[in-house]
């Protein structure tokens, strides 16, 4: 499960929303970060189609819902079941989809806070993470709310 986690992460983190950096931004950006992996990377377009509907789905209020697909080969290798695929999109959806399958996917989910977006995986027995980091976000958040609720004493 671990390498799909990642792999979900890091394709729906090319999105830096506090850095205000997009790997997605440019053609070689795209095709760096799919070489790293060792995956085609195809168009930029639909990376981009393929991202917003991944972050959509897990909660980030920025992003267009949109049904997205890609060509996913189901094999028998050496005595194991397996979803491959030779480039970015099928990779990611083949990644999502064993999550959904092992009922891991609403584990899947976007910071709260405005000036984040982090996509992070809620590793919480009982699923109730809401921030990317309690220590970053939710301390910033928790410090906002006791500040307004002081000004209003």
């Amino acid at each position: 499960m671990e390498p799909d986690v990642e792999l979900l992460l890091d394709f729906m983190n090319t999105l830096d929303v506090e850095n205000d950096t997009d790997v997605l931004r440019t053609v070689q950006g795209w095709q760096d970060w799919a070489g790293t992996r060792r995956l085609r990377a195809g168009t930029l377009t639909e990376a981009r189609e393929l991202r917003a509907a991944l972050r959509a789905a897990v909660g980030d209020p920025d992003a267009a819902p949109v049904n997205v697909g890609a060509e996913v080969r189901i094999a028998l290798e050496d005595g194991r079941p397996s979803l491959a695929a030779s480039d970015v999109r099928g990779a990611v959806l083949a990644a999502a989809a064993r999550l959904a399958i092992l009922d891991e996917w609403p584990r899947m989910k976007i910071c709260p806070a405005d000036d984040c977006r982090w996509a992070f995986f809620d590793r919480s027995r009982n699923r109730s993470r809401t921030w990317c980091s309690m220590r970053v976000c939710g301390n910033r958040e928790k410090a906002r709310s006791w500040r307004a609720r002081a000004a209003g004493s």
